[in-house]
């Protein structure tokens, strides 16, 4: 999760390949007139943004089609977001892809075949709510290394998590 251009989408086809899991990128479920307004430079709002979480969640909590869990690239911005996919699918896990604004922006402006224009990232940035401790199912990852790296510690620190959960189940 995070606003666009922190690298979604490449830390979940990472993260997804080292869990040996399905992934999803979340741009792929957006209606086609909320991919419309994005194009045109219009940031979305609550309205356009609940039926996608809503498609969101869905696929988060679809067992049949991932029964041993999916990752899943969205923006997730603010906590009632994140709360409404956290009821679709109990137990979930989010991974906060954070960097300065100024690396975002230059991220953004330097990739190619996506509908998202960097004129929109200061309203992201606006709409962002910085999970907290309130949030203790949240992964703070910075943004500021190579896409393998990042992956790869994300890896390590679900996999700590894990035998700690597992360690207080068994004692």
């Amino acid at each position: 999760m995070g606003v666009s251009g922190t690298g979604k989408s490449s830390v979940a086809a990472g993260l997804a390949q080292l869990l040996g899991i399905p992934w999803i990128d979340g741009d792929d479920l957006h209606a086609p007139e909320a991919v419309a307004r994005m194009r045109a430079g219009l940031p979305l709002v609550d309205e356009d943004r609940w039926p996608w979480l809503d498609r969101v969640g869905a696929n988060l909590a679809d067992r049949t089609a991932a029964p041993r869990g999916v990752v899943v690239a969205c923006s997730a911005l603010r906590r009632a977001y994140r709360d409404r996919l956290r009821a679709a699918s109990p137990g979930l896990r989010f991974v906060f892809l954070d960097g300065p604004p100024a690396l975002v922006r230059q991220r953004m402006e330097q990739r190619t075949g996506h509908y998202m224009p960097a004129t929109l990232l200061d309203s992201q940035l606006a709409t962002l709510e910085r999970p907290d401790a309130g949030e203790p199912d949240v992964l703070h990852t910075p943004i500021d290394m190579p896409v393998a790296l990042i992956v790869a510690g994300i890896g390590a620190q679900l996999l700590r998590q894990a035998e700690e959960a597992s360690a207080k189940v068994s004692a």
